[in-house]
């Protein structure tokens, strides 16, 4: 399988520049093996952007998608400098328009199908609203769904997709030990967000939400872009919490288990605690942390994950689940709630796809917990390290650990010497480089160059340096990647 052969065949060397990892058309990773490739990236730089053969999902269109948006374009407007933007179905369709529409008054928009896909066209002044609703809430059409209205794929027997999210979720019941029914399948981990978001705005209307600890950005921007907007919380005493949870009465509680990229956990049953004795729910991420690790379903009353990640495993597919905790006060009004704001199920191409990468996503799992504990420990030891952020240290994510788990696949690790030292390393690390993580294949990134380049400096104020190296490990044979970090650093 391709995929297995990057566990010894990389793509790292600037030949492989704009490379989908894996090579697959529905890749969610692409290859930027050097430090000048990614701020070219950041920089939209041409010759940078033409060399791209994939893209995260929601950060840009897939090439199957792209081709879908610009039939849109060119079939239904003479306007050029218009975009457009495929969904998996009206509904999703005109929740984006009437996003746009909100922000922006005036803006020219409109609804039509192309190859069976609903696709909003936008004036050039609406585009960028348009990609933020895109981006942040995960709700565009998947490249599974453009691949197949545009011939190049076999649609899916309804019945095999019905299936196959009946597996997952039982699969998902089976690691979170809940019941099935209280599981929901969207097309992307931020979109079980947004829906989670969408039932707190019926619940508990006209309120901003609190999150907690250095966030992922698009769990930081969703709540404050799309929705009533969010504080955020980097390391608040119990006392300063309280203050803040008394004096805005927030929607929700959002936190990330662990945070992405420090890796460390709030206190869960405190903070938990004091959020559910002023009548606040708690709404937790752990796709860092995994269900397969760690248990929050006692403390967090919804539980969302991007299943693209360590569940999936394979790189290739885009999904998320949404998990009412049994033990929710709230739990049958998020029962009631939940089916009546979702807007689009995970489709039957996606899921299948889904399906069968995750079914040994326990072993997997447990596989690179070990390797990249291994890791963790050869690095700390290295004289070129200058700090490493791992779960280990971290006591509350150890507290919600399962038996015999471990921390996960992830760890963040700062280099003495700089960004000079980080770029040398990087640049000569022999591992795939790119976005994303959890596949079974290890990936790097410059991640806070990718994910906060246009402000660096506010998460330098949080004390995320701009050099800092986010490394997931997959499932190679530890002493062979440990010779190549090593490597790398010697260089």
């Amino acid at each position: 399988m391709i995929k297995n052969h990057l566990l010894t065949e990389p793509l790292w060397e600037y030949k492989h520049l704009g490379e989908a990892i894996p090579q697959s058309p529905h890749a969610v990773s692409v290859a930027l093996p050097r430090w000048e490739d990614v701020i070219a990236y950041e920089e939209k730089i041409p010759d940078c952007i033409e060399a791209l053969q994939s893209i995260y999902p929601r950060f840009g269109f897939n090439p199957l998608v792209k081709i879908i948006a610009d039939k849109a374009v060119q079939i239904h407007s003479d306007d050029f400098t218009k975009s457009g933007w495929p969904f998996p179905n009206i509904n999703t369709a005109r929740k984006a328009r009437a996003y746009c529409e909100r922000i922006n008054s005036k803006a020219e928009s409109y609804i039509l199908e192309v190859a069976g896909l609903p696709c909003l066209i936008v004036d050039s002044k609406t585009t960028h609203i348009a990609k933020a609703f895109w981006q942040h809430t995960g709700l565009g059409a998947s490249s599974r769904q453009a691949a197949i209205a545009l011939n190049k794929e076999k649609t899916p027997s309804p019945n095999v997709g019905d299936e196959a999210r009946k597996a997952i979720r039982n699969r998902l019941a089976g690691i979170y030990c809940c019941d099935s029914e209280l599981i929901q399948l969207h097309p992307s981990g931020m979109a079980a967000l947004t829906t989670a978001l969408d039932a707190l705005r019926k619940f508990r209307p006209h309120n901003t939400a609190i999150q907690i600890g250095f966030p992922y950005v698009d769990v930081l921007k969703l709540p404050q872009v799309i929705f009533e907007g969010s504080e955020l919380l980097l390391n608040p005493s119990p006392k300063e919490l309280a203050k803040e949870l008394d004096k805005r009465n927030p929607s929700v509680l959002i936190i990330e288990l662990p945070s992405n990229p420090m890796l460390q956990c709030v206190d869960l049953p405190l903070v938990a605690k004091m959020a559910h004795d002023r009548g606040i729910p708690v709404v937790a991420d752990d796709t860092i942390g995994s269900g397969v690790n760690i248990d929050p379903l006692p403390y967090a009353d919804l539980v969302f994950t991007s299943l693209t990640k360590s569940f999936a495993g394979s790189g290739d597919v885009l999904a998320g689940s949404l998990i009412i905790s049994p033990t929710s006060k709230w739990k049958n009004t998020f029962k009631e709630l939940l089916p009546l704001v979702a807007v689009a199920q995970l489709s039957d191409g996606d899921a299948i796809a889904l399906e069968q990468a995750s079914a040994d996503v326990i072993d997997r799992i447990l596989k690179s917990n070990k390797t990249c504990l291994d890791l963790k420990s050869r690095l700390e030891n290295h004289p070129n390290i200058k700090r490493i952020h791992h779960p280990a240290q971290c006591p509350n994510f150890k507290f919600l650990m399962r038996e015999q788990a471990g921390f996960g696949c992830l760890l963040s690790f700062e280099l003495k010497g700089g960004v000079s030292m980080a770029e040398r390393f990087y640049n000569s690390l022999k591992v795939c480089k790119g976005p994303s993580l959890g596949t079974i294949f290890t990936l790097a990134c410059p991640y806070v160059l990718l994910a906060h380049y246009k402000e660096l400096d506010w998460a330098k104020k949080c004390g995320i340096p701009d050099y800092l190296i986010r490394v997931s490990v997959g499932l190679e044979q530890s002493e062979d990647l440990w010779d190549r970090f090593q490597n790398a650093l010697n260089n």
